[in-house]
């Protein structure tokens, strides 16, 4: 018997001191007694206790120290966000919470089937949980002849137009996207420059890498259609809290390497699944060095890892981008000193080199002069991973610098309508006020195309600058999957925009040390 009620200290010590259950007392909802007993305890009586001992103990009026927050529970920054977005004092790695959305961004490729499932669910005159905080982006497959591709924009407008949806960047007009205002572009470089990103809110996102919001210091990650479709109705989420690996970049960045380059070392260290549902938080001086569009490209990627999210504290820099972008209010949250860590990396980033993720993975690391003799037969430089205006910035750097004429066909894919002006009018460093579009333009490259994903994901086969044969291409986008950008043969080497705009220039993958 002394071994079935060990586990309540007060009936156990009670027992000991020859006490024993006063009648009709039990361990729930009443009264322990410890009032004197016999020696002997009856046969009945130690029945009846055998069957309390396994109840639950009376629970204490008063709350604990740890659940009114008297005691602090170190926390990563992911894990404050969603203790914030949950309403909870404290969040675990491996808790289920409901988590509320502060925005939910959906494109033409997911926005379709994300709207069936919401009227499927909450009925077809049903409205959304919040028309302000919902983000509708065409950006995908946008121009092209393709008509399913066309009635997924339709769709789109359609529902913004029911729900008076308030931030629909439509396009109506694919023969001249400048004609349309509202049109912006890539939908993860749109949601930052429009301001839909805030530091320490909740960004869901029917898109993988809606991980890039993560360098604004919020929780950003993308569903499918069937959660999104739940937001809709409902603006909340149940999500298991991740556990958080740590990367610390520390070091001054060479002239010759981008964050591209470190977001690939960093993959190819720990492979395409070394983050599996983790976040992925970056800090250290090199990261807060970084501009805004450096920490973009650090955080889209994550999910090439596995990565749930990707995280940069924010700081000065953070509050210096959304000056004039947003004017709601926005919280900040850091990692406590003592948080616990799932695991921690370290990178000296003043030795490392340029490098290449080689077909057909991005794990598949290869520094690149060790691919020199790899010959190609294009460059793409675009997309939400290396279409920002500082990547054409750098490629257009690069390009003057040789004074020479690209050997390959090279495609330029701005991701916005703000990228794309910037290309025509902001000047490049040292070239004496050139534009990025007059380098592009004496150094032979294509003319920059209209902004949209384009063929970083394939498309219809009218896509522009889509791989419809077996070519070897050097491209700063994300994925280099067998059929990634078209056809199934071709052959991605994903790259800094350094090192497309060097490869570009010999017609083999290229070390950009060797320009710069």
């Amino acid at each position: 018997m002394a071994t079935a009620v060990a586990h309540h200290p007060a009936l156990s010590s009670s027992l000991r001191d020859g006490g024993s259950l006063a009648s009709g007392s039990g361990f729930y909802g009443s009264r322990v007694s410890v009032a004197a007993a016999p020696k002997v305890i009856s046969v009945a009586t130690q029945r009846e206790m055998r069957v309390r001992a396994v109840m639950a103990p009376p629970q204490n009026q008063s709350r604990s120290p740890a659940s009114t927050g008297a005691v602090k529970h170190a926390m990563t920054a992911t894990e404050k966000i969603l203790a914030n977005a949950s309403e909870k004092t404290k969040l675990t790695p491996g808790e289920n919470v409901w988590v509320k959305a502060d925005v939910l961004m959906t494109h033409d490729v997911c926005g379709p089937g994300t709207i069936g499932i919401f009227k499927k669910e909450f009925g077809q005159n049903a409205k959304v949980w919040d028309r302000e905080k919902i983000v509708l982006i065409p950006d995908h497959y946008i121009f092209t002849s393709d008509e399913r591709a066309n009635r997924n924009v339709d769709i789109l407008r359609d529902f913004a137009q029911e729900q008076d949806i308030k931030y629909f960047y439509d396009i109506t007009d694919r023969s001249n996207f400048r004609a349309n205002p509202d049109y912006k572009g890539v939908c993860h470089v749109a949601l930052a420059q429009e301001g839909h990103c805030r530091p320490g809110e909740v960004l869901f996102g029917t898109d993988s890498h809606t991980c890039n919001a993560g360098a604004f210091g919020q929780f950003a990650t993308g569903i499918g259609n069937t959660d999104a479709g739940f937001i809709m109705g409902t603006g909340k989420l149940l999500l298991k809290v991740p556990p958080t690996l740590r990367f610390v970049l520390d070091g001054e960045m060479p002239k010759h390497l981008l964050a591209k380059d470190l977001i690939l070392q960093i993959i190819g260290e720990i492979s395409v699944a070394g983050a599996t549902y983790r976040a992925m938080e970056f800090v250290g001086t090199a990261v807060e060095a970084m501009t805004m569009e450096d920490r973009m490209t650090l955080c889209n990627m994550v999910v090439e890892a596995g990565g749930k999210n990707g995280v940069v504290p924010a700081d000065a820099t953070t509050a210096k981008y959304l000056e004039g972008k947003t004017s709601k209010p926005y919280q900040t949250f850091t990692s406590d000193g003592n948080a616990s860590f799932f695991q921690e990396y370290r990178f000296d980033v003043s030795k490392l080199e340029p490098v290449v993720a080689k077909p057909h993975s991005p794990d598949n690391r290869g520094l690149a002069r060790e691919c020199k003799d790899v010959k190609i037969d294009r460059v793409y430089i675009g997309s939400c991973t290396g279409g920002k205006t500082e990547d054409f910035i750098a490629a257009a750097e690069l390009l003057a610098i040789s004074g020479q004429k690209v050997k390959v066909p090279t495609f330029l894919v701005p991701a916005t309508q703000k990228v794309w002006m910037d290309l025509y009018s902001l000047p490049v460093p040292g070239t004496d006020g050139k534009t990025c579009a007059e380098i592009f333009e004496q150094a032979g490259c294509d003319t920059p195309a209209s902004p949209s994903c384009a063929a970083c994901l394939g498309g219809p086969r009218d896509t522009y600058a889509r791989m419809n044969d077996p070519q070897v291409c050097v491209s700063t986008t994300n994925r280099n999957f067998p059929g990634r950008m078209g056809h199934k043969e071709g052959q991605i080497y994903l790259a800094s925009p350094y090192t497309a705009a060097a490869s570009a220039l010999t017609g083999f993958v290229t070390d950009p040390r060797e320009f710069l």
